[in-house]
């Protein structure tokens, strides 16, 4: 995976703000919304998500500028090696990331080791069965409807995750048996922010422009919806702000959970004015009792 600050086109001394609007950017030229049944921008898209996921948490960036994870956010292996240990008086393993640690203790033995990796005695000692711990990258839209995602691990292995609709940053999916010797893997999952679309709970938000005329004459216009565009009936006479409802178009159902709604706020933008606009607003005098500044005035 290509280096996240390659990715968003910064360096490595980025600010916040730098990454926020680099990805803002990005995002917006890529996003599958804009460009419908093109994989090359989808895929792309995911790769700008993944990259601001790790740069815009510090605790992430500082991880993955130290080396212990990927650009993917998963966890670098440390591997062992034979000079960080030494035998220390009456048969104790000493290493070098807990000097004194005795062989009953939690370091490393130094035989342990060479067991798992040539045999010892009569045969090659079984690895401790240990659960392993990684993290996975969600899109928005994949944590709102659920998705499979592959997942990769350092030894070469790949998992197919199962996200499950309703996942939220901080989840943590357990995978049995999926882990060392036996183990479970247990991975967290960190969901990717939307240009476009908030989630509130199970309830989903999202600005929707519409044109003087949209506004003032109502009618149907199409938005987008976490499954994909539909049409959505604006009434007449709304103003910027008006919020209208479509119901069951949140957050997909999942256990006893019913599917959340998604609220569609209006903002009317008014652009560029033609010719015929000009001239009718020069003529049209308002009902003043319609006037919306009516009753402002300060005594």
């Amino acid at each position: 995976m290509d280096d996240p600050y390659k990715t968003l086109g910064l360096s490595r001394d980025a600010t916040a703000e730098d990454i926020r609007k680099a990805y803002r950017k990005l995002a917006k030229i890529h996003h599958p919304d804009l460009n419908p049944g093109n994989k090359k921008a989808e895929e792309m898209f995911k790769t700008i998500s993944s990259a601001n996921e790790i740069l815009s948490d510090p605790a992430k960036r500082a991880k993955f500028d130290s080396g212990e994870i990927d650009a993917a956010g998963n966890e670098t292996p440390r591997q062992p090696r034979y000079q960080d240990f030494a035998a220390g008086a009456a048969g104790r393993r000493y290493s070098a990331a807990g000097a004194g640690t005795s062989s009953g203790g939690e370091g490393e033995d130094i035989e342990d080791i060479f067991a798992q990796m040539f045999g010892a005695g009569q045969g090659p000692r079984r690895a401790r069965a240990h659960d392993e711990h990684y993290a996975l990258q969600a899109g928005f839209l994949d944590a709102v409807n659920g998705a499979t995602r592959r997942l990769t691990l350092p030894d070469g292995r790949v998992l197919d995750v199962k996200i499950p609709p309703g996942s939220a940053t901080g989840d943590t999916l357990r995978l049995r048996g999926q882990g060392q010797g036996g183990g479970d893997a247990l991975i967290e999952i960190t969901v990717a922010p939307h240009p476009f679309f908030t989630r509130e709970g199970n309830d989903l938000r999202i600005t929707l422009p519409v044109t003087i005329a949209e506004a003032a004459l109502g009618g149907a216009v199409e938005t987008p919806t976490p499954t994909g565009r539909v049409r959505l009936r604006i009434p007449a006479g709304s103003d910027s702000g008006t919020e209208l409802r479509l119901r069951g178009r949140g957050v997909a159902a999942h256990g006893q959970t019913p599917a959340g709604d998604l609220y569609v706020t209006l903002r009317v933008q008014i652009g560029k004015p033609d010719a015929a606009l000009l001239a009718f607003l020069k003529d049209w005098r308002p009902d003043p009792a319609a006037d919306p500044r009516a009753g402002m005035e300060v005594a």
